[in-house]
Parts: C-alpha cells; sequence; structure tokens
C-alpha cells in the first residue's frame, strides 16, 4: 500500500534513532535523502541497504511530479533529511502538500527536533513560543529584527556559526541588550555547549572564544505590556 513517511534521523548521537524508524527504512521501497552521502553513511551504520534517491531544495520542485506517481503506483516512501524531522527548515513541505492533494496517505513518526530539546533546555518559557527558523541574510533582516522586538513569547533560530555574533549583536541593538537567551550549540554530540546570559554577554562570550558547529538560539520575548 502506496504512504510517505516522513522519518526523522539523529542530530548528532545515533542512539536517538527510534526502533520504528529503523523498521520504516528497512521496509520502505525508496528512501527519499537530503545527502545521498551522508544519509548512506547512517544507513550503512544500521545495515540499512535499500535505495537512496535525492531529495533537496534545489530539486524537489523538479522531482515531485516523478515522485507523486511512484507513490500513486503503490511504492512506500520514506523521507529523511540531514538530520531531525522533515519540514522543518528542510525539505518537506511540498511532498507532504501533494501527498494530501492526491489522498496519498502521509505518516510522521516522533523523533528528534533540534529546537525542541534547546526550548526546553534554555530555562526560557516554553508555554509559548514561536520557531523563526533562519533569519534573512540581507534583505529584510533589519525589518525582521524590529518586527520580532516586540514579539512577547520565546523565540527559537537557526543560526549559521558564522553569523552567530553578528545576529546576537543585531539583537541586543533591537531587542535591548539585557534581553535573556541561551545559545544551544552541537546537541547531542560530544562537544555539545548550551551558553546561558543576556544577549550581549553571548555575543561577547562567543565573540572572543569563536563558534563552531550547529546552533540553536533560544531568546526570551519582550516584557508584557
Amino acid at each position: 500500500m502506496s504512504k510517505l513517511y516522513l522519518v526523522p534521523t539523529p542530530i548528532g548521537n545515533l542512539e536517538d534513532i527510534t526502533f520504528r524508524a529503523l523498521r520504516i527504512l528497512k521496509e520502505a521501497d525508496l528512501i527519499l535523502a537530503e545527502d545521498t552521502r551522508n544519509s548512506g553513511k547512517l544507513l550503512k551504520h544500521f545495515d540499512i541497504s535499500n535505495r537512496l534517491q535525492a531529495y533537496h531544495q534545489h530539486n524537489e520542485h523538479k522531482v515531485l511530479k516523478a515522485i507523486t506517481e511512484k507513490l500513486k503506483s503503490g511504492l512506500t516512501v520514506a523521507l529523511i533529511t540531514d538530520a531531525g524531522t522533515p519540514a522543518i527548515s528542510d525539505p518537506g513541505f511540498l511532498l507532504v502538500r501533494e501527498c494530501i492533494r492526491e489522498a496519498i496517505p502521509v505518516e510522521t513518526l516522533p523523533g528528534a527536533a533540534a529546537f525542541v530539546l534547546a526550548l526546553v533546555n534554555s530555562g526560557l518559557p516554553s508555554d509559548r513560543f514561536s520557531f523563526e527558523g533562519f533569519l534573512p541574510h540581507k534583505k529584510g533582516r533589519q525589518t525582521k529584527l524590529e518586527q520580532l522586538s516586540t514579539v512577547e513569547n520565546t523565540m527559537i533560530f537557526y543560526e549559521s556559526p558564522y553569523r552567530l555574533v553578528k545576529t546576537l549583536t543585531q539583537m541586543a541593538e533591537h531587542f535591548g541588550k539585557d534581553r535573556q537567551a541561551c545559545v544551544s550549540r552541537e546537541l547531542t554530540k560530544l562537544h555539545e555547549e548550551n551558553a546561558r546570559g543576556t544577549v550581549s554577554e553571548l555575543a561577547d562570550y562567543f565573540g572572543k572564544k569563536g563558534v563552531k558547529g550547529e546552533i540553536v538560539l533560544v531568546v526570551d520575548g519582550a516584557p508584557k505590556q
């Protein structure tokens, strides 16, 4: 029976994959992977030899129809990304939407999502939050920061290590230098770090120390009016 499975993969520690995820990856007729080389290493580690096909932001529009046709023909397809849950700042939305339009069943497995780990680990309020993904690199960046400066719920961002200090510095300018935040780096990996403080303190800390690895930035909301 045709079905699309969204399968989360570990964001670092390979022990975090579920038994169910491994079973689906073994049973699927086709595995769509953001980077087949990267995912190939994961599958090899767990002795999974199913067929892999590239599915990423640069080809997802182009291959969407062909993949949908494969699903309609009766194949089961598992979608994975380099790390975490598909469609969270990664490809997946377009395929899910198309499957729904074509009445193809979609099933999502529970699993790792870096922003959830960072939020609950930050010590900042988690009852109301917004996931903002990556900030614009250039055009619209200042406008976006100004819009977010009055948001009262906790905000979560993904950020490149090359832009982290710049982002924290700009947040100090737009949000105020005393806005509390937490930078989670290399979550679940050997050199995991969770640095907490004001945005200005964190900008100074990482400006002196340097930054490496995958980054999740959690920022406290504005004071309630």
